[in-house]
């Protein structure tokens, strides 16, 4: 017997809301209707599997009980597999679909594997799946798959840059040794989905991405804010510098008279994401004295005080 694929045979994620299933099967149903595709068997033979599908995908029972089967198993669409092997003896007589064109053709039932959970054996098949039945019992219905989540800092140069971490974490009383790729871009608590079953675990890994900042950088958005010290002269009169980024050292020329808490905007310096949009940064001014004077700079200084007319407090 043929695996069917409803999921494919729709184009829709397995993860695919009702609203989105129903908009699928419209889309196709319209285009490989009968009437549109008179004479053409290929298009017909498509059109009974679109309606197969949105029987049972569009039906939530329906679909909890294929869902249940596909996910033991690595099925493809069309792949060819023994209903015995899995307990089904494939004897009964299913579900009956007919669809009447304009012109007086029909479509007349679903295939045998539709008839082979849905065909009257019901009965039969809640017992499979709960393995209480009196034949032969079976094993390819699991647990559903259940998702783990953790969370995992990096730095803000990991980030830019991309990266690659081990985490361990406890799944059960299981201590996971997981390796993790992180690609360069990723943006704050963003997501990283690790299939289990690469490590051993029946479910996904989500692991929620944490750029750490740190005293030389801080994001925000796409934007990267950095600061500077300068000493009072360099402020007053303005000054060349080589700044660090993430990205690189750059020349940057600092306005005299500059104020301290005052950002000066470098565009497209900032942090550059997936998709390549790209923020500025920003260098944040932090006017500082020097800790020890010497007698000379001392004397300059009082010489200052005694001769600024400035007071910043009026």
């Amino acid at each position: 017997m043929q695996y069917k694929d409803y999921y494919k045979i729709l184009g829709v994620d397995k993860n695919a809301t009702q609203d989105e299933i129903k908009t699928a099967y419209r889309k196709l149903a319209k285009k490989y209707h009968p009437d549109l595709n008179q004479g053409d068997p290929k298009a017909q033979e498509k059109f009974k599997d679109i309606n197969e599908a949105n029987e049972v995908l569009g039906d939530e029972a329906k679909r909890k009980k294929y869902d249940a089967f596909g996910s033991g198993y690595n099925f493809s669409n069309g792949q060819d597999f023994d209903p015995s092997q899995f307990g089904f003896d494939n004897s009964g007589k299913g579900f009956k679909y007919t669809y009447t064109t304009g012109n007086g053709g029909n479509f007349d039932g679903f295939s045998d594997f539709f008839n082979m959970f849905f065909g009257g054996n019901d009965s039969n098949i809640e017992d499979l799946f709960r393995g209480n039945t009196g034949r032969r019992r079976t094993s390819f219905y699991e647990e559903p798959r259940q998702n783990y989540e953790t969370e995992l800092g990096i730095s803000l140069e990991e980030a830019y840059n991309g990266v690659e971490k081990r985490i361990s974490l406890y799944i059960g009383n299981e201590l996971k040794t997981i390796s993790v790729k992180i690609p360069k871009g990723i943006l704050p608590n963003k997501k990283i989905k690790i299939r289990g079953e690469k490590v051993g675990v029946r479910g996904d890994i989500y692991i929620k991405i944490n750029i750490l900042n740190n005293s030389e950088y801080e994001i925000k958005g796409l934007d990267i804010i950095t600061k500077i010290k300068l000493l009072p002269w360099e402020a007053a009169f303005g000054t060349k510098l080589v700044v660090s980024t993430i990205s690189g050292k750059i020349k940057v020329k600092i306005p005299a008279g500059v104020q301290s808490g005052q950002k000066i905007r470098i565009p497209s310096k900032g942090y550059k994401d997936m998709k390549n949009n790209t923020g500025d940064l920003y260098i944040e001014i932090l006017i500082v004295n020097p800790n020890v004077l010497s007698k000379e700079e001392e004397k300059l200084y009082k010489e200052l005080k005694n001769i600024c007319g400035y007071n910043p407090r009026t």
